[in-house]
This record gives structure tokens, C-alpha cells and sequence, in this order.
């Protein structure tokens, strides 16, 4: 890879992530319409866990006082805590996607890459983010979320794996859906985002040992370093701002994004 594909693909992949706009979508469509090769497995994967690193980070003392708990309640110590309570919460949120992606994985990987089908989740999506962004109570946190609140956001998360739906975005409006504030939707859709590229991640580089490909490791360690800078910062301005903008930049950035694709040739 030339050294501004690194750069592009690394920077958009960050910050795709975990806005509401499909980091798939772009990571598919940019190569496409830049007229770039491939970027390969390996990228793909090191570019994913750069954005690991980023949210782990931003929220380490979450997920450290989280997996601390977790692991006391697995030993039946103690009454069960708000921060053991949100751990069980982000692994039943994270089962739907666990066996729905194993069963969708090959019809998303031959059938659903054509613009056709981003531009239309990237259309439908949208204005169902904007439809819940407007209708939703707001007036809850992530803590107050159920056991059924939970799995419905999983089931919601399933729907990501279509690209062009933003895994960020579909979990996001499933909790403004349940009445969650724009902020405490955002930071259970990051908290869920952990086990869910931890997991793609595995499988990616699964695959990645099973191909056998030469592996260029100075492009894979700039990748890293440019997608977790991009994603922290991304999380950062993101959660800072969110109550304040809401979702409408990113809904009208969805439309015109679809409207452009709409106008390209189909292709697989």
C-alpha cells in the first residue's frame, strides 16, 4: 500500500467507527471510487484493532472497575453492583450478534456489498436514527437499561453486519428507542463495541492465517497508531458534543451520501 492509502483508509476507519455514518460502508466505497487496490486482511484487522485500543482506553476505568465486578459476581461475592449489573447487560447485548453474524457472515460477504444495498441502509438507517432522535424520551441512562432492554439492542446490532447500516448507529438509535439520552445511548453502544470488534476481529484474522498473504507489518503498526488517534479523539469530541448537536448532521450526511451512491453503477 502507498503511504496516502495508509493514511486515508487508517483516518476514515477511525472515525467511521463510532459515528453513526458505517465504517464498512466507507472502508468498502472509498477503495471503489478512489480507484484503490484492495486493502487487504491484515489492514482491515489492524485498522479494527486500533479502534479497540481507542475505546478500551478512553474508557479504561469503566471497563476495569466493570470487568473487576463482573468477575466478584461470577463468585457470588456480594450484592450485584451497577458496574457488574452494566458488564452482564453488555454480554447478553452482545449474543444476538455473536450467532447472527456467524449464520449472516457468507450472504453479506457474496450478496450484500453492491452500492444498491449501502445506499439504502445507509438512507433507511438514517432517517430511523433521526425518527427515534426526535421521538425518544431521553430521559434515561444506561444504568436503568433491562435484561430485555439489552438483548434488543443486540437483536439491533445484527442489523450492522448489512454494510452501510453503522453498527454505531443502528445500537444508538435502539437506545433512544428505549428512552436512553443521546449521551448514555452512545456510551452503551461504545461499551458494546469491545467484545463486538474483539470478536470480527478474531474472525478476520482467522481468516487472515488461513490465506497465507505476505504481510506488510510498517503499513499494519501506522494503521494501528492513525486509527486509534483518529477513533479516541472521534469518542472524545463525540460524547462531549452529542446532546448538544444531536443526531441531525449526521442523518443529513447520510442522505447526501446515499443520494450519491444511488447515482453510481451497481457492483459487487
Amino acid at each position: 500500500m502507498e503511504i496516502y492509502e495508509i493514511v486515508l483508509l487508517a483516518l476514515v476507519q477511525g472515525l467511521t467507527e463510532f459515528l453513526p455514518i458505517s465504517s464498512s460502508a466507507h472502508l468498502i466505497l472509498i477503495p471503489y471510487l478512489l480507484g484503490l487496490h484492495d486493502q487487504g486482511l491484515a489492514f482491515d484487522v489492524a485498522v479494527h484493532m486500533g479502534s479497540l485500543g481507542a475505546v478500551i482506553t478512553y474508557f479504561r476505568h469503566e471497563v476495569v472497575r466493570m470487568a473487576l465486578a463482573w468477575a466478584n459476581s461470577l463468585r457470588g461475592r456480594g450484592h450485584l453492583s451497577p458496574d457488574a449489573r452494566l458488564a452482564w447487560l453488555i454480554v447478553l447485548a452482545t449474543l444476538p450478534i455473536l450467532f447472527g453474524g456467524l449464520m449472516m457472515k457468507g450472504l453479506v460477504e457474496t450478496g450484500l456489498r453492491s452500492t444498491f444495498v449501502i445506499a439504502t441502509t445507509t438512507v433507511l438507517f438514517g432517517l430511523l436514527l433521526y425518527w427515534f432522535d426526535l421521538r425518544g424520551s431521553r430521559s434515561r441512562d444506561e444504568h436503568t437499561l433491562s435484561a430485555r432492554d439489552a438483548l434488543v439492542i443486540g437483536v439491533f446490532q445484527v442489523l450492522a453486519i448489512v454494510p452501510g447500516t453503522s453498527r454505531s448507529g443502528i445500537t444508538i438509535t435502539a437506545g433512544m428507542m428505549l428512552g436512553l439520552t443521546r449521551r448514555a445511548a452512545s456510551r452503551f453502544s461504545f461499551l458494546l463495541s469491545i467484545p463486538t470488534i474483539l470478536m470480527s476481529g478474531t474472525l478476520v484474522t482467522v481468516d487472515l492465517v488461513r490465506s497465507d498473504l505476505p504481510v506488510e507489518w510498517d503499513a499494519l503498526a501506522l494503521g494501528v497508531i492513525l486509527s486509534f488517534g483518529a477513533a479516541y479523539l472521534c469518542i472524545k469530541l463525540f460524547l462531549q458534543m452529542i446532546e448538544k448537536i444531536g443526531m441531525l448532521p449526521f442523518v443529513l450526511y447520510r442522505l447526501a451520501l446515499g443520494a450519491l451512491l444511488f447515482t453510481l453503477p451497481l457492483w459487487h
